[in-house]
């Protein structure tokens, strides 16, 4: 049975391709688990100039497989998860080579703020993006958001945020979420030739082109993350978020308290 997180090389050029078709790519832990091992591997490859992440199937990825959450067996506390979470996606800001995401179908939740982490992003027409946490009790807990608020503004990534509505891909490019929108059946010819135009560079030159433009970017989401990490583990416990599950599972309407 093939992984569900599958690392391609052809020539110069990488590809990792969300392989869970079924599920809309739905990620669940050992998908979490194969990625970080993907981007490990990336870090270490000094022959990478570009790296495409893509997608099989109708979405790049519906975000998180609820039902798969912890696997049952996970016996790490909730800090110490989104700590290793935090580290697996932050290898993204340690390669040398541009991740090129394409977006097509769904892009929700946590995968929706990866694909915000890479540096360019292509977009499928029909393409949808959300950041539906807020209406789960919980935050975007994956950094994505300090850079939805860097292209986006404080207005823009407030509603998505705190509404959970999804944005089209027509807003999406409008804001500058995604570059470019092209036609499904050629979203991925198209990021194969901008990853092929970026592989025929000099390295030294898009080496530093990308850290100069990460560094005006990368502090702030660090600091985010950070901040994040403390905002969720606290959420975990908190009185509104115990108040949310028990009235949801009891039908009745919830009583918030704010603590």
């Amino acid at each position: 049975m093939p992984e569900k997180v599958l690392l391609e090389y052809d020539g110069p050029i990488a590809t990792i391709t969300n392989n869970n078709p079924d599920k809309h790519n739905a990620f669940d832990d050992d998908m979490d688990q194969l990625l970080w091992r993907i981007l490990a591997e990336l870090r270490s490859r000094t022959d990478v100039r570009a790296v495409i992440w893509r997608a099989e199937g109708k979405s790049f990825s519906s975000g998180r497989d609820v039902g798969a959450i912890g696997g049952g067996q996970v016996t790490m506390t909730h800090h110490e998860l989104m700590t290793r979470g935090h580290r697996g996606v932050q290898q993204m800001f340690d390669l040398d080579a541009p991740i090129l995401v394409a977006c097509k179908g769904w892009s929700i939740g946590a995968s929706f703020q990866r694909a915000l982490l890479a540096d360019i992003r292509v977009a499928a027409e029909g393409a949808q993006f959300a950041l539906p946490e807020t209406t789960h009790g919980v935050i975007p807990d994956t950094g994505g958001v300090g850079r939805l608020f860097q292209i986006c503004g404080h207005g823009v990534a407030s509603d998505l945020v705190l509404t959970g509505r999804p944005m089209d891909v027509n807003e999406a490019y409008a804001h500058g979420v995604v570059s470019r929108v092209v036609p499904a059946d050629r979203l991925d010819a198209t990021v194969r030739q901008m990853a092929e135009k970026i592989a025929a560079a000099p390295f030294a030159t898009v080496k530093t082109a990308r850290r100069v433009i990460r560094h005006l970017a990368e502090p702030e989401i660090r600091s985010s993350m950070a901040e994040e990490l403390i905002a969720q583990t606290y959420l975990s416990r908190s009185d509104d978020l115990a108040e949310f599950r028990a009235a949801r599972a009891e039908g009745r309407p919830p009583h918030y308290t704010g603590s």
